[in-house]
């Protein structure tokens, strides 16, 4: 008996050869599609996922819908986004958005409300208060805000970090005032990234 040489099929079967070729070109060409809509999917859920952090982004009547979300039954002041957690690269902008209903009971008609947003806790960063409180370029106070019973109003406090700020976390917090009185009272975080 003869033995066959495998190497001197594709002589005798010249379409195992052109076979194996589409084979091999139409693996290539799957591969890098499949490779492409894996980054293209990855691109969109980081965007989807980065997008969803900050205030910055959001106009006024999508912020005062998305705090409208976050409102329960009694508080009397909303942070957003729900986690209180913003994450803010040095040298650009971002920040939290907050919501003050009157529920003040027993009285109708229009209240004045004021608000103060203080840093509290900045020990992990090494800076002082009033230095981290300076990060904020928008929103850090505001007084005469005038809220119908039962209603509610938005703001945005944001923040821009300066190139060389320190990589922490800060805690601040929101004081808020009815009438001259203490209404209610909360607080949020900051990580600074780097740029």
């Amino acid at each position: 008996m003869k033995k066959r040489n495998y190497k001197e099929l594709p002589k005798f079967f010249p379409e195992l050869n052109k076979g194996a070729m589409e084979m091999s070109v139409g693996t290539i060409v799957t591969i890098v599609l499949l490779m492409g809509v894996l980054v293209l999917g990855v691109f969109l859920i980081q965007n989807i996922f980065s997008s969803a952090k900050g205030a910055i982004d959001l106009t006024d009547e999508q912020l005062k819908n998305e705090i409208n979300k976050l409102f329960s039954g009694d508080s009397k002041i909303s942070i957003y986004p729900g986690t209180r957690f913003v994450e803010i690269k040095q040298e650009n902008t971002d920040g939290v958005g907050i919501g003050i209903r009157n529920l003040l009971t027993g009285e109708a008609g229009t209240k004045t409300f004021s608000y103060e947003v203080l840093a509290t806790d900045v020990t992990d960063c090494g800076v002082s208060e009033g230095e981290a409180e300076s990060w904020i370029v928008t929103g850090k106070s505001e007084s005469n805000i005038p809220i119908p019973s039962g209603d509610f109003v938005s703001d945005k406090v944001l923040f821009r970090i300066p190139v060389g700020a320190p990589l922490c976390i800060a805690k601040f917090r929101i004081n808020v005032n009815a009438e001259g009185e203490a209404y209610a009272t909360d607080s949020f975080n900051i990580e600074i990234k780097p740029k």
